[in-house]
Formats: C-alpha cells, structure tokens, sequence
C-alpha cells in the first residue's frame, strides 16, 4: 500500500458521495492516509473547480472515485409506483410532487470525465459498479493512475482482476452507503468483511483493500493479518469537521439510533446501508415500488429537504456503517492517527 500510493498509512478514506467534498479528502492525504473524493454526483465543472482546489491544498497523492452503473431505461409505470407510495407523505408535508425533478442525479464515468482524469492526473482513480468500458479504461491507465474497485463477492473480484483493476477493494456486508455489488443483483450472496476477505486475497494476485465494520487500530490491524494491504474507512470520518454531513445525519449517528442499520434502495433505488429511520420502517426498507438506481432519488428528495429544514431525518438518507463506534467530533487527522495507532 505505502509503495503502491505513497501514503505514510495503510488506510484510504472511503470516498462519501453526499457527505464530503475535497477538504476531507485533502485532510486525509495531508495526514498520511489516502484522501478520496467522490465524483459520481458532480458535473464536469463542479468536479474540476473541486480538484483546483484539492491540487492546491495537498501535495499528496488522492483518489477520485466514480460510479460504472448503466443507466437504466426509464419506466413510467415504476415511476407511478413510486410516487403512489409517496404520495401520503407528500399530502403531509403539504408537498405538491410536481416540485419532483427530472434527470437521474447519478451519470456513470463517461468521455468527459476522463478528460478531467487526463488533466489533474490524479495518483488513484477508484470505480464503484465495475469498471468502466476499455476504451475508457484505458485513457485513465494512460494517466499513470492505479486502477481500483469495489467487489462484494469472489466472482466479482475475479472479474475485477481478469479487465485490468490494479487492486481490489472487498466490501463486506457492513459498509455504509451504496453496496458495489454488479454482477448479481442476490442479495444472499453478500459477505461480511472477515468473511469476504481472506477468500479474496486467496482468489486473486493483485492487492486486496479491506472495507466495511472497520473503525479502530485493531479492525486495521485485522485487515492486514487477514491479507489485506490496507483498510478503507468512511463511517468514521462522518462526525469530523472537515466532512459536510448534515446536521440531521450528525445527531443521528451520535444517537443510539446509529446501532440500527439496514440496507435499503429507497433513497436511490439500490440497496446502500443507513440508520434506520421513519420511512424505512414504514415502506420497509426494501420497496418494490421503488424504481431502479438512481432513479429512485428525484422523488423522495422534497420530503428529505421539507423534513430536514425542521430538523428531521424521516426521509434522509443517513448512511452509516453497522459500527459507528469511531466516530468522533474530532478532525480527520485524529481520526487517521487512531486507526493507524501501532501501526508504526
């Protein structure tokens, strides 16, 4: 990992769509570890006025993180479904669904992007969903950037390994956010990180990152034992300054609430880990109405912002890992510096 990244620390800072921009990402990196920053929900301006400002900030090597799903087609009778199964919340909060917009909120790294990649030359570039088509591929290898991606089962990190990533992040089931799996849309087939893990570092020859339920120096240090060449941690930088977590989301996972996580696709339409909270337990959090990822956001997005501007996160998405426990109001710095205690 260290020879690979050139990091003082075998830790990356998972990137959080949502939750972060670049000061967390530039943060980490500047205390050793691997800032990320996550691109999937930014324009192509938005993204390159974030990297001018990230370049500026460190000198260290970082990672840009971007989504590989297919857009799927649009369905308006799912569309229907959807908002028919909103609609007693919209009538609560006096909300009309006309307010709904259109567009899918998330776009899968394109041309464009590349581009971006080409330009800021970062030294990690990471895809969530796969990996992108190999012309596009190729261009961010061309870069001179390492190639990473997530995989949630043996088959996908086979497959990961077999189109070119230079190394494998194994997300276990306890991860927050959005799941990377792509290959199978069973549910059944998800591991747990100590699960998933060593059978991913016995599959494959490239490096292995560990991901999920990792919050102390002892889950790093259980990653390395198990194989891994470093750990990826998120859920635990949520609390610090440096992330732009809402304050709904903040007081959520400083509450007991945090110790109940599920995975649910009503924020977006695929399955992400978040603190339970009004409507997953009143749609369940797993909902046929909703339609696919991302599509699901548009229409949940006013309830989210009418609700949380009184201080509520009914209808938030509050992604959290299943172990909150290192999550501290503390910067990003102390955060690394904790997990990587021992390390040297």
């Amino acid at each position: 990992m260290l020879s690979l990244f050139e990091t003082s620390y075998p830790i990356i800072q998972a990137p959080m769509a949502g939750v972060q921009d670049r000061r967390l990402a530039s943060a980490v990196s500047n205390a050793g570890g691997l800032g990320s920053l996550p691109c999937a929900m930014l324009t192509a301006t938005a993204l390159r006025a974030e990297l001018e400002v990230l370049k500026a900030s460190t000198d260290r090597p970082f990672n840009l993180n971007f989504f590989t799903h297919t857009p799927p087609k649009a369905d308006d009778a799912q569309e229907q479904a959807w908002r028919t199964a909103l609609a007693p919340y919209y009538q609560e909060s006096g909300l009309d669904q006309s307010v709904i917009a259109n567009g899918p909120g998330r776009q899968p790294f394109d041309a464009e992007m590349a581009a971006i990649v080409e330009e800021f030359r970062p030294a990690v570039v990471s895809f969530h969903f796969g990996l992108p088509e190999p012309a596009l591929l190729h261009r961010v290898k061309a870069t001179g950037a390492r190639v990473l991606s997530s995989a949630t089962t043996v088959e996908e990190a086979l497959w990961l390994e077999r189109n070119g990533a230079d190394g494998i992040i194994a997300q276990g089931l306890e991860a927050g956010g959005h799941r990377g799996i792509f290959l199978t849309t069973d549910m059944t087939t998800q591991l747990g990180t100590f699960a998933l893990l060593p059978q991913v570092v016995a599959a494959v020859s490239v490096p292995v990152i560990a991901a999920g339920g990792i919050a102390d120096a002892h889950g790093v240090k259980a990653a390395l034992a198990l194989g891994a060449v470093a750990a990826q941690v998120g859920t635990a930088f949520l609390l610090c300054p440096e992330a732009t977590t809402r304050q709904v989301h903040r007081e959520a996972i400083k509450s007991e609430a945090a110790r109940h996580t599920a995975l649910t696709n009503l924020f977006s339409g695929g399955p992400a880990r978040g603190i339970v909270n009004r409507i997953m337990r009143e749609l369940g959090p797993v909902s046929g109405a909703a339609p696919s990822f991302p599509l699901a956001t548009n229409a949940i997005a006013p309830l989210r912002a009418a609700a949380e501007a009184q201080g509520s996160g009914d209808f938030s998405s509050l992604w959290c890992g299943q172990n909150a426990s290192g999550c501290r109001e503390v910067s990003a710095a102390d955060v690394l510096k904790d997990l990587a205690q021992g390390y040297r």
